[in-house]
């Protein structure tokens, strides 16, 4: 099972390279905004290269939705921009090969005696790192697909954006009140 991946928990700001080499920390990353963080198997898996395919149109999406996304595989550079290339995938990969978010988080793959793999979990991310949804994806179809991305991130700007529905009365008030 692992470790403090539940709603509501905050989520260590690792430090780890990212696919250039330059150390970067998940805060850094997130900024104010709601984060999508993939904490993906490993560059071998063949369904981790196709959930990386399906969400190109969706980092498309977050471009102009203030929303992040992030991946983070347990390899070295190499074969993390190895993954990034393959896919298309150009939003930031960072680089777990010493395992630190693995063990931290205690999402090793004990089934699969080959590689260093990592369970795979999506978890929707509110700023602050706080964890607002988790997905294990250990079996491919328990990875979300873009549209339930879209809805987990609907909902979660739903309850933490005043102005999500700028008709209201409350977000008209906070305008004219220059909040």
């Amino acid at each position: 099972m692992s470790k403090n991946l539940t709603p509501g928990a905050v989520l260590p700001d690792f430090r780890l390279p990212d696919h250039t080499g330059t150390k970067r920390r998940l805060s850094e990353l997130q900024g104010d905004d709601p984060m999508i963080l993939l904490l993906g198997r490993g560059e071998h898996c063949p369904r981790e290269r196709q959930h990386q395919r399906e969400l190109v149109k969706f980092y498309e999406w977050c471009a102009v939705a203030f929303t992040r996304l992030v991946t983070v595989l347990p390899n070295d550079l190499h074969d993390v921009n190895k993954l990034r290339i393959s896919t298309g995938a150009y939003w930031p990969h960072l680089s777990d090969g010493e395992l630190e978010v693995q063990r931290t988080l205690e999402i090793d793959e004990y089934t699969d005696g080959h590689h260093q793999a990592t369970v795979p979990h999506t978890l929707v991310l509110a700023p602050g790192l706080v964890i607002d949804k988790v997905y294990v994806g250990y079996w491919f179809w328990g990875r979300p697909s873009p549209y339930q991305l879209w809805e987990d991130l609907q909902d979660l700007l739903r309850r933490s954006k005043a102005d999500f529905d700028p008709t209201t009365p409350e977000a008209r008030a906070a305008w004219k009140a220059g909040r």
